[in-house]
């Protein structure tokens, strides 16, 4: 697979039927090996590995209702109390970030109010915190710790 923007990790990949998987460690389960997945699990591990995110306090393909559709957003971090804090989505390396991306997160954040955003390509990595009471967002030039996100 393709080297990102994020420290290189070892991961469980495995061939059935002529279709690559690999081992999707939050969800302790093998998964088909897409351009995307590959993203996702190397951002995730990225989080827990060197930002210190709990494992078990990040949800992937969290389904959820929009306007009456199911929607499922790539990955949310929780808080110690079991609120969501943190919305993650990703996309293949090849896919470039634009609008539409960031509206896509955003439409998922009507339903879970989060403070922060992440989208990446797993080349390009965009984190946003949002805020409320003054109706802004600004665009951090790193990807927090888990203790920033959750002491604010």
């Amino acid at each position: 697979m393709e080297k990102l923007n994020l420290p290189t990790y070892s991961f469980n990949i495995k061939l059935i039927e002529q279709r690559k998987y690999i081992f999707d460690f939050i969800r302790r389960k093998f998964v088909i090996l897409t351009p995307e997945e590959w993203v996702r699990q190397n951002f995730l591990r990225y989080l827990v590995d060197e930002k210190k995110y709990p494992a078990s306090l990040i949800a992937v393909e969290m389904e959820f209702k929009l306007n009456n559709l199911s929607k499922r957003s790539d990955a949310v971090v929780y808080n110690k109390l079991g609120k969501p804090c943190l919305i993650i989505e990703c996309k293949a390396s090849s896919v470039k970030i634009d609008q539409k991306v960031f509206d896509q997160i955003a439409r998922y954040n009507m339903k879970l109010n989060v403070e922060y955003l992440i989208v990446t390509n797993g080349l390009q990595h965009y984190c946003c915190k949002i805020d409320y009471k003054n109706h802004k967002y600004s665009f951090l030039k790193d990807v927090p710790e888990f203790a920033e996100i959750v002491s604010t």
